[in-house]
């Protein structure tokens, strides 16, 4: 058996090999490492996947979402309500503006963002919302949109684990994920379902005016060289990064449906352990959808019942299965983040899910034999 990889890069890598190598070697030779033709080729070529206007590229997510909130207006002391149960990029952006970070928890289900606990934290303060698509599966975009009409808030969608994924409305339209909201930012970290071989982001929307603002703030606030006309960052997509992304970007469906495919036989081998919850989707699928794109699996998480999570990481880490525990510590009991304004009992899912989830090795090379092993070695430990 080959040796487990909790994401295997080098084995991806393979498939695309000759068209990156060709792709880099141009760009070494040609010295257009900044802004060279591969980023406005790879930005049209996700803007017409994606099905939206504007697609602006930049050096990372957490840059995409710092800028998301910048292009809107937000202004310090701004209340912007999101997920407790999520990375801390998040809310880092949040607090780097000087706006006001408002955690609030998440469902136990689909472990996104709550629309009951949005409604209940919505104060005169409150201009945004940042629903976190978690895992790879979008929140519940049709209740947040209408609470954001109803109380005219700004939706930005974290879209960092979900890029390909399908949100289809109660209407019956169906949408890219990350493009519902105002704007949507995204991270190409390289394990990511569409990653570069670095950092890179980028910041969707269909509204001309943010993104033409959005632009110069990308590039020093510089429309024409030289001309600061708004204030900026420096956060520019390199053009290897872009070469990478546009090679990977017409695969990226099939690498979906890849994960997919490991995920069913995950869930399936687990469909008869009272102590083991394996993800579900929740796009009127039965299961984990195999006719539909609504979940994408960035990671395949399971919810362990029984309180033996802890010990089944360290023996799995004795039979030489790499996991992932996605998030141990909540953002509200995170040092840099805690606040008195936070209760621990407003946070009950949150402060379960952190005790039980545990993400197995999630990729698109993962063969039969692998998933065997890794589901075997966890039923012969939870039911040890």
């Amino acid at each position: 058996m080959r040796k487990i990889q909790m994401v295997d890069l080098v084995g991806q890598y393979q498939e695309i090999k000759e068209e990156v190598d060709a792709s880099i070697s141009n760009i070494l030779s040609t010295a257009a490492f900044i802004n060279g033709p591969e980023v406005s080729a790879f930005q049209k070529d996700l803007e017409a996947y994606l099905g939206i206007k504007h697609v602006i590229p930049c050096a990372n997510g957490t840059d995409a979402l710092q800028i998301a909130m910048m292009g809107l207006g937000l202004q310090p002391g701004d209340e912007v309500i999101t997920a407790d149960f999520t990375f801390a990029a998040t809310v880092e952006v949040i607090g780097l503006l000087q706006l006001t970070p408002v955690l609030v928890d998440v469902e136990p289900d689909t472990f996104n963002i709550d629309p009951k606990a949005i409604l209940k934290a919505i104060t005169p303060k409150t201009k945004a919302i940042v629903p976190v698509h978690l895992f790879g599966q979008c929140a519940n975009m049709d209740a947040i949109m209408e609470i954001a009409a109803e109380h005219d808030l700004y939706v930005i969608e974290d879209n960092a684990q979900a890029i390909g994924a399908d949100f289809i409305s109660s209407n019956g339209t169906s949408k890219k994920a990350g493009t519902i909201g105002h704007i949507g930012a995204t991270s190409f970290f390289p394990s990511k379902n569409l990653g570069c071989y670095g950092d890179g982001g980028a910041i969707f929307t269909d509204d001309d005016e943010l993104a033409h603002f959005i632009r110069g703030i990308v590039n020093h606030g510089m429309y024409q060289r030289y001309h600061h006309d708004v204030i900026g960052v420096n956060s520019r997509l390199d053009t290897i990064q872009a070469a990478v992304l546009k090679a990977k970007l017409p695969r990226l469906d099939t690498y979906c449906d890849k994960r997919r495919a490991a995920a069913r036989k995950y869930s399936k081998a687990f469909e008869d352990q009272q102590h083991i919850h394996t993800p579900i989707t929740v796009q009127g699928c039965e299961g984990i959808c195999e006719n539909c794109n609504c979940h994408v699996f960035h990671q395949y998480t399971l919810r362990i019942t029984n309180g033996k999570r802890d010990a089944l990481v360290a023996h799995l880490a004795s039979k030489e299965i790499p996991c992932g525990v996605y998030y141990p510590i909540p953002l509200h009991k995170q040092k840099a983040y805690q606040d008195s304004r936070y209760k621990d009992e407003e946070f009950p899912v949150t402060n379960r899910l952190v005790q039980e989830v545990i993400s197995l090795p999630m990729h698109t090379e993962l063969d039969d034999e692998q998933i065997n092993y890794i589901t075997e070695s966890v039923i012969e430990f939870i039911n040890s």
